[in-house]
């Protein structure tokens, strides 16, 4: 169970990163999406998870945003007040795509 600090964390690392995502990702092919964060119980790693639309292009969003991901980092610096950044780790949310195909089964029967 998370403590309100690691969720208050949480959240705004979320926000930051879809706020960061969102100005650099100038690519026409797809859309990135900051789905969710996790943040480790000693606040030293955390997780960024996106998706992308279309999700054929998955994999190279993915390559993009882990090559930006010291700039997003920065990013963080600068515009939050943290002390202790934590080391993010970014990877593609595989829960909200299997939650899109559960979608998409049940509204074709």
């Amino acid at each position: 169970m998370a403590t309100p600090r690691q969720e208050r964390l949480r959240e705004h690392l979320r926000e930051m990163a879809a706020n960061f995502f969102n100005r650099e990702s100038t690519s026409p092919r797809s859309l990135i999406t900051v789905t969710d964060a996790t943040v480790s119980p000693d606040f030293k790693r955390a997780t960024i998870y996106i998706t992308t639309i279309p999700t054929s292009e998955e994999e190279r969003a993915l390559d993009f945003a882990k090559r930006k991901r010291s700039d997003l980092r920065d990013f963080i610096a600068k515009t939050s007040k943290l002390r202790i950044l934590p080391v993010l780790e970014i990877k593609l949310d595989l829960g909200e795509r299997n939650r899109q195909k559960i979608d998409g089964l049940s509204l074709t029967s």
